[in-house]
């Protein structure tokens, strides 16, 4: 798309912050189920699937993390076993050797600094082995503290669709996510785009007939029917079916 439609598509929509909440409340309609996808019952599960899940999808690694978190239920349960064993067990994730080191040492510090628990803060989360802020917002979020927004490929790349950050850099696209969107959706709001990037704003064919949100998007390939869009209205006709349809991306 050349600069001056961009330009143009922009001005069309209107100011990010007088679009953010209708966006948020649209795509929660249109995915009321958005939620994290890996599978787990305790922090130190949560912890753990989020870890594996560097690098894969999280459907693989909830294949096989049930046979894991039955043998492993304690910190101490990862450091009792050889390094080889906790390996073969998480094989299937990939970067099996390097996750098996993160997962080994951050059980280690957990029980050396935290008594066995798994802490809350950010800054107490990247001091983990292999937890880097990606890993730690989720974390944080999921455990009912949200202190950022995570920056995963969906969120980047709906975020810079929406118009809602020109940043390429996920630290700097996060830095200006947290002071445009509300802190109270911190936590939903990745979920939302994720969802939403999955199912409808498919990477190589967004189905903008099918967006809750595609007259306040300026990268929407609907044309408005008054050449004009106010943020207001209802989502288009047909964006609620565009849920039952999930995309395997």
């Amino acid at each position: 798309m050349a600069r001056s439609f961009v330009a143009e598509a922009r001005r069309r929509v209107g100011p990010r912050r007088t679009r953010i909440r209708p966006i948020i409340e649209r795509l929660a309609e249109a995915h009321p189920d958005a939620t994290i996808a890996l599978r787990s019952r305790s922090p130190l599960e949560l912890l753990v699937a989020v870890m594996l899940s560097a690098q894969t999808t999280d459907v693989n690694v909830n294949r096989v993390t049930p046979h894991l978190f039955a043998k492993y239920r304690r910190p101490e349960d990862y450091l009792a076993v050889p390094p080889e064993e906790l390996e073969r067990d998480i094989y299937a994730t990939g970067f099996f050797r390097q996750k098996a080191r993160s997962i080994r040492g951050t059980m280690r510090l957990l029980l050396d600094e935290y008594e066995g628990e798994v802490p809350r803060t950010l800054a107490e989360l990247v001091r983990l082995p292999g937890v880097a802020r990606k890993t730690a917002n989720v974390v944080a979020a999921e455990l009912g503290n949200a202190q950022g927004i995570v920056v995963d490929t969906h969120v980047r790349r709906l975020s810079q669709r929406l118009g809602l950050t020109r940043e390429h850099d996920p630290v700097k696209i996060e830095r200006g996510l947290v002071t445009l969107v509300p802190r109270a959706d911190w936590h939903r709001f990745p979920h939302l785009l994720i969802w939403h990037g999955r199912r409808v704003c498919l990477a190589r064919a967004p189905r903008c007939g099918l967006c809750a949100v595609s007259d306040l998007c300026p990268s929407s390939r609907v044309e408005p029917a008054d050449g004009r869009i106010d943020g207001g209205g209802v989502p288009p006709r047909g964006a609620r079916d565009g849920r039952a349809q999930p995309s395997t991306e």
